[in-house]
């Protein structure tokens, strides 16, 4: 690292603290001093921290995303016949909710979506997308070759956005020095190594509804929606469509449009949830025999209802539900036929280095279940 950078870069978190912006091309640059450990872990703190403060720009979040995707992501095609899908979300909500997505995203991969998830740990949350899995029995420190293979298999993969063979130069180095959100929580977790063309994807936030589907479609979405989740307050929210109250949807369309509208749970016929129906246990092993108990229709109610929603938005966005409500329907339907459950087996069996060793674990969850 020359001098000069270091006083650019410095000058750079300067201009973000006096509220400027940069531009994408700027962003993308420092982004990749970041990634190349190039400034000092005070200045990577506090670019990120200052970014952050001031509030991201579509050109800031499309300049990071660019960086960390081209510098320090592996790529993935997997060989399939049906467009990829992800869902995920990007944490720093106000309800902390248990791990809806995972479970969604299995409902979804029963009812036959491809799904190619990106996820992390926890940072802000209790557990995370890849803590979920790994107590369930996926193997989600496994080399991407597998995760591709359980994609086209199984119809339903994770590549861990906090592990080396994912994001080999730093991604995951800087995810775990943190505990506070940044621009990763957009930028990074968009960087999948697959590159999906379809997604659901959960913002902590009102107004990113105005910029993520933007920017999802600048870096080659062809369809999105993009959520936030209100509570029953009407004031707190979640990275997820919601059963206590309003939903707020923007969807992308393959034509590039972005349809803005909302909905409640009883425009579905959805009873409304109860919060502490869907908060998390502070023990990730309940957690996991929790979701088991969904996935297998042993467990109905708030969590049952939040799972097949979110599951019912990916059914709509890929065409194998004509509205949301078909897709909640059918993701009942897919619990209740027991293919929830037999995707999950698939899952640990085919996403894993030691399979044997996965679905040892799963069965002691199964039968904690029971």
């Amino acid at each position: 690292m020359t001098k000069k950078n270091s006083r650019a870069f410095g000058a750079a978190v300067a201009r973000l603290i006096n509220k400027e912006h940069l531009s994408r091309e700027e962003t993308r640059e420092f982004f990749c001093q970041i990634l190349a450990d190039e400034q000092t872990d005070m200045h990577q703190g506090a670019f990120l921290a200052a970014l952050k403060a001031k509030g991201e720009t579509i050109d800031e979040i499309a300049g990071s995303w660019e960086a960390i995707y081209e510098l320090d992501t592996v790529k993935v095609k997997p060989e399939v016949s049906v467009p990829l899908v992800e869902n995920c979300g990007t944490g720093m909500d106000a309800v902390k909710t248990f791990n809806i997505s995972t479970a969604a995203s299995l409902v979804a991969a029963a009812a036959g979506v491809t799904m190619a998830k990106h996820g992390a740990r926890a940072i802000t949350s209790f557990c995370g997308t890849v803590d979920m899995a790994e107590e369930l029995g996926v193997d989600v420190e496994c080399e991407p070759e597998i995760v591709k293979n359980s994609i086209e298999k199984a119809g339903i993969g994770l590549f861990n956005g906090m592990s080396s063979k994912v994001h080999p130069r730093a991604l995951g180095r800087i995810l775990s020095q943190i505990s506070f959100g940044t621009v990763l929580n957009v930028a990074a977790s968009l960087a999948n190594p697959a590159l999906p063309d379809y997604a659901v994807r959960g913002v902590y936030a009102k107004e990113l509804l105005q910029s993520v589907p933007v920017i999802m479609r600048e870096i080659g979405y062809k369809r999105a929606l993009v959520v936030y989740g209100v509570a029953e307050d009407g004031v707190s929210g979640m990275d997820e469509a919601s059963t206590l109250g309003e939903t707020y949807v923007a969807e992308l369309m393959p034509d590039g449009k972005i349809n803005d509208y909302s909905f409640l749970p009883e425009d579905l016929g959805i009873p409304r949830g109860k919060r502490e129906e869907i908060i998390p246990l502070q023990d990730r092993r309940s957690e996991a025999v929790n979701l088991i108990k969904v996935l297998s229709g042993r467990v109905t109610g708030s969590r049952c209802d939040i799972v097949c929603l979110n599951a019912g938005l990916i059914l709509y966005l890929t065409g194998l539900s004509s509205s949301i409500k078909d897709g909640f329907n059918t993701a009942q339907e897919v619990i209740g036929s027991g293919k929830a459950i037999e995707k999950l087996k698939d899952w640990v069996q085919t996403q894993n280095a030691s399979p044997e060793a996965g679905l040892s674990k799963l069965k002691t969850l199964l039968d904690m279940a029971v």
